[in-house]
């Protein structure tokens, strides 16, 4: 009997053990899929973003930049040239216009109260977002500059060239992750605009006619000149100008921070960011007109050179390495914005 007994527990035990070794190993077979999932959706955002190519910027650059567009000048031929060109791009991409609209919002000249003789246009192209789609995360950069002077073509390579080439690409790699299956949860709204040489008038004119509700605006990301180096970072140029990060929503700074971290380790400079500096450049592109409506914002910017404003910002002049990285720097904080599970808060109403 006493056999029996302890033979009966030394098969317990065993099954025991085998149990307990089977469920360690599915244990340990799960946290390793876990891992994995985890690097493919790291790995995914990467891959996109690593579709903004230099090559890309500088060939669309080159166009938009060129004498053909004559200085992009608000309502004249060389801006509404560049307004084909970029809806053209759009449509040859399958990226979608916004309902109801051919990828153009027209401003009558009137509305620009003698600072355009003529009808202007910003240029507008969406992709939905997959569960979010009244989320929108506005992408934006004046496409605008300021003609010619005394025979001379500005060309504005730099301002505002290189932002609107960097919502090109970025835009491109949305689609693809779009076409993959890993379209963004929230929409995206890629907003090329007009007027901003003339008083930030296109995002004037689009923020009092929304096309989607201000209030179902989540943030906007506004590009403009990020395509050279200004003389405070001649020998170290791995950086960028941030404006507004953290003047309407904490989370969205700590947000930036984080992307930073993790994807392009830029050096973030908030020097711009300071109420007191003299050069209020927090008021003077086109996220203002969204920030008014107390909607978080970040301006891009790498600061002013020796050519802003002037006939020699031309395309040769721009580092296409430094600009692939911080057009990658706002994909990755779209990609995070549009994917996250709730909305960024706003802290402060203005």
């Amino acid at each position: 009997m006493q056999k029996i007994v302890s033979f009966v527990l030394i098969l317990v035990f065993l099954f025991s053990f085998n149990v307990h070794k089977s469920t360690a190993q599915n244990t340990s077979g799960f946290t390793d899929n876990n891992q994995k999932l985890e690097h493919k959706t790291l790995s995914n955002a990467t891959n996109y973003a690593s579709s903004i190519t230099t090559a890309d910027l500088e060939k669309h650059l080159y166009i938009l930049a060129s004498d053909e567009f004559e200085g992009r000048k608000t309502g004249e031929e060389g801006q509404k040239k560049a307004a084909k060109y970029l809806v053209d791009y759009y449509k040859s991409m399958n990226i979608s216009a916004t309902d109801g609209m051919n990828y153009l919002q027209n401003i009558p000249a009137t509305y620009f109260k003698g600072r355009s003789k003529n009808d202007s246009e910003n240029v507008l192209a969406f992709i939905k977002g997959s569960e979010k789609p009244a989320e929108i995360i506005v992408i934006s950069a004046h496409y605008d500059h300021v003609g010619t002077k005394d025979g001379e073509i500005y060309n504005g390579a730099d301002d505002d060239g290189s932002g609107t080439v960097a919502v090109l690409e970025i835009a491109q790699a949305f689609k693809m992750a779009k076409d993959r299956g890993n379209g963004p949860k929230r929409s995206i709204l890629f907003l090329n605009l007009t007027g901003e040489e003339v008083g930030l008038m296109g995002a004037k004119y689009y923020a009092e006619n929304p096309v989607f509700p201000l209030e179902n605006t989540v943030v906007n990301l506004n590009i403009d000149m990020i395509g050279r180096v200004d003389e405070k970072y001649t020998d170290n140029p791995n950086y960028v100008y941030l404006i507004g990060t953290d003047k309407l929503s904490a989370e969205l700074h700590q947000i930036s921070e984080n992307v930073n971290a993790t994807y392009t380790n830029l050096e973030l400079d908030y020097t711009y960011n300071d109420e007191n500096d003299p050069n209020r450049y927090y008021y003077r592109s086109d996220h203002y007109q969204f920030a008014k409506n107390n909607i978080p914002v970040i301006f891009y910017f790498n600061g002013v050179h020796e050519d802003y404003h002037k006939p020699t910002d031309t395309p040769d002049k721009i580092n296409y390495e430094l600009l692939a990285k911080r057009a990658q720097l706002v994909f990755y904080t779209a990609w995070e914005l549009a994917n996250r599970p709730e909305r960024i808060k706003v802290d402060v109403k203005n």
